[in-house]
């Protein structure tokens, strides 16, 4: 948070020291644009937003850097030159799900525009309740919609297009989920010796749960201590609250091979385990033709617990997403199968324990590696992409004014500058840009994940999902009694599938669309089992040999 707040009285006192626009040129440096066309681009949102001067408009996103970067210096800047107030709010992920659903279901004007995921892009198609900006851009938008917005710029856009071809969301930040270790520790030749000799190949990347479980006992179980200090080879977080859903949810299944294959999440059966025939969700069950309750879930949330309870610190089992977003940064964790790159501006400031003497990572991010029963074709992770999501209800200068500022956090001008602070790039010009190229030796492998074709392989939840706000919630209320040990894994995973048939058949008596939930007639498991298919019968064999690649072989799979 100190570079927050010191970034946020930097830009107050650059305004009374020098008018706005000469303050913004000033903090938006670098940028991917020249100097007369940031000007330009800057000066266009100030005669944009001449009919609005005096206006106020309400903004929320989540707690992660980038927003926080937005909220303190982007906000006020942003008013400063236009006229227009802003109050960007900074909560967590489930309340800006939850008011938005709440937005949606009482009509009350909480906020003119959100920051959510685009996870919730199945929803929002179905439900008429979000503005179509496509649609938008061509009509009542046509006036405050940027001419350098360059929509083909944006590497996210396929995740907030719907099936129907139109844009719902507008990219803000992204991050993925990838594979985090030590190469400090992986180099060193004692600790290479000893893997070798206890395990029978070498301490590299790891390419399947086996040889991450393998890793993961070795730092735990028989390294413990690096120099003077405790060390753990795992790191996860298991306490009671929403995003222990997230944790499963964000492709835990999938990448244990749960779905079928097929881009971006698997088809006919999705990573969150959900059938779909045609456009209509049919069930999660086995029972309905889905996967949430099949052996490869079972499988994948079985070792989530196992890997929490005896690999990790003891502490992490009472943690959240936020909580343990930076404990690795700390420096007593050799690995993470799935790492929110979120953090990495955590893990790269010149005091963290995570960077050595010139000021390079002594960490590196590579693809993740893959359950049991995954196998090639099938989704090879997860990424979110939060993106400015704007209600039809909401009245038209409202609208108006919120599109100008989502516009403006994500302008060229803006762009690169933003992802130098918060690390969640968005724009392909970014990415090419000098001074991201420059900086990419110091991001471990990020920027590198981010120029490969690995970018669109990492995929949000989807269009499955008819009720993001509403099913998210059943993940951590189901799971947690197997996490906590009140109930067997296949118990909860039954629970849960249950619940979300349940939820679906509801939504779709409500969801007037061609492509609300219809449920398959329940049947045996046995028959879907059957099918050479997700739901994927039992494997006899759930803990092949350990493999692993060299950093450099591994990140061949991004290309």
């Amino acid at each position: 948070m100190r570079w927050v707040i010191c970034l946020a009285w930097y830009f107050s006192a650059a305004v009374q020291a020098a008018e706005p626009m000469q303050a913004a040129l000033d903090e938006l440096q670098p940028s991917s644009l020249t100097a007369t066309e940031q000007r330009a681009e800057l000066q266009w949102f100030v005669e944009a937003a001449k009919p609005f001067q005096g206006v106020q408009v309400r903004v929320i996103a989540e707690r992660i850097a980038t927003h926080w970067y937005e909220a303190n210096v982007l906000a006020p800047m942003f008013s400063q030159l236009t006229g227009i107030r802003v109050i960007h709010e900074i909560s967590g992920e489930d309340d800006v799900v939850n008011k938005l659903r709440a937005q949606q279901q009482t009509g009350l004007p909480l906020y003119d525009a959100y920051v959510s995921d685009s996870d919730l892009l199945g929803q929002h198609f179905r439900d008429n309740q979000v503005l179509v900006l496509s649609d938008f851009i061509q009509g009542e938008g046509a006036s405050v919609s940027l001419p350098s917005l360059d929509l083909d710029d944006f590497i996210g856009l396929p995740f907030v297009t719907a099936p129907d071809g139109k844009l719902y969301q507008l990219p803000d930040q992204q991050f993925a989920n990838l594979y985090w270790y030590r190469q400090d520790w992986f180099a060193r030749p004692e600790l290479r010796q000893a893997f070798r000799e206890r395990y029978g190949y070498e301490l590299d990347v790891p390419q399947n749960w086996t040889a991450y479980e393998d890793i993961a006992a070795f730092f735990s179980e028989q390294v413990r201590e690096i120099d003077g200090q405790r060390v753990y080879g795992h790191m996860d977080y298991g306490a009671f609250d929403p995003s222990l859903g997230w944790r499963i949810s964000d492709a835990w299944l999938g990448m244990a091979g749960v779905a079928d294959l097929g881009s971006p999440n698997g088809l006919p059966v999705d990573d969150w385990g959900i059938r779909v025939e045609g456009c209509q969700p049919a069930g999660a069950s086995m029972a309905r033709g889905g996967a949430l309750d099949s052996p490869a879930a079972v499988y994948a949330l079985q070792r989530y617990i196992d890997w929490l309870k005896r690999y990790a610190p003891p502490e992490a089992q009472r943690m959240t997403f936020n909580q343990a977003g930076n404990v690795a940064a700390q420096g007593q964790v050799a690995q993470q199968i799935f790492w929110y790159t979120a953090f990495t501006s955590d893990y790269t400031q010149p005091d963290s324990a995570m960077v050595d003497d010139e000021g390079k990572p002594k960490w590196r991010v590579a693809p993740s590696p893959r359950g049991a029963y995954w196998r090639e074709g099938m989704k090879s992770g997860y990424q979110d992409v939060g993106a400015w999501t704007l209600l039809k209800a909401t009245p038209l200068k409202q609208r108006q004014a919120a599109w100008l500022y989502a516009q403006f956090v994500v302008s060229k001008s803006v762009s690169l500058r933003k992802t130098l602070v918060g690390l969640t790039p968005i724009r392909r010009s970014d990415l090419n840009s000098p001074a991201l190229l420059a900086a990419a030796p110091k991001l471990g492998g990020l920027i590198e994940f981010y120029r490969s074709p690995a970018a669109q392989r990492w995929t949000p939840t989807g269009a499955n999902v008819p009720d993001y706000s509403g099913m998210a919630n059943l993940w951590w209320r189901h799971l947690y009694p197997a996490v906590s040990g009140q109930l067997r894994v296949g118990q909860a995973m039954h629970n849960l599938a249950t619940a979300f048939d349940q939820h679906l058949q509801q939504v779709g008596q409500r969801q007037r669309h061609a492509c609300a939930p219809k449920l398959n007639p329940p049947r045996e498991p046995a028959y879907w089992l059957q099918q050479g298919a997700a739901p994927w019968p039992q494997l006899s064999d759930e803990r092949p040999a350990g493999r692993t690649l060299p950093y450099e072989e591994a990140l061949r799979a991004w290309d």
